[in-house]
């Protein structure tokens, strides 16, 4: 049986509000009435229009997207990535590569090989690194429909509030 990890530091989650594992991440934290923020694209630029207001971002100078997918990784302390497909691409494949060249850790999360051992490896990711602002990141809605309630149950099923 699998048990969450208790948050007895705070934790902050950061992410750039792009549909999919991005606005799940956010919506996650709210929800949960956990800090949250992160840099978006000048305008607040998402694939579906601009990012509300509710979301606690903060504009980077720059409309590209690769702009604040690069400053969340080098402003926080770990990546988490998540995705439904082993493969990955574009924005989510410049998070990784973000997360090297800073020296950031991170851990990639995929719905195909999600078992106990994933949720775990999960939880000693956030422990070991002493993570305590979390970058949260992987494909927008229109690449993967179902990575928005993929994040939603993983961060449900490995933290407890």
């Amino acid at each position: 049986m699998n048990t969450r990890i208790s948050l007895e530091r705070s934790l902050k989650i950061v992410s750039g509000g792009q549909t999919g594992a991005d606005r799940a991440a956010l919506d996650w934290a709210i929800a949960n009435q956990i800090p949250h923020g992160g840099w978006c694209p000048k305008g607040r630029k998402a694939e579906d229009g601009i990012i509300a207001p509710r979301y606690n971002l903060t504009e980077t100078p720059s409309s590209e997207y690769s702009e604040r997918t690069q400053w969340n990784v080098r402003d926080s302390n770990g990546t988490v990535v998540f995705s439904i497909s082993e493969a990955i691409f574009a924005g989510t494949l410049l998070t990784i590569e973000s997360a090297k060249k800073y020296e950031k850790p991170y851990i990639h999360i995929c719905e195909k090989l999600v078992n106990v051992n994933t949720i775990n490896q999960f939880q000693l990711f956030l422990s070991n690194f002493g993570i305590e602002n979390l970058n949260v990141a992987g494909p927008r809605a229109s690449d993967e429909p179902e990575v928005y309630q993929f994040v939603m149950e993983i961060l449900d099923r490995a933290l407890i509030i």
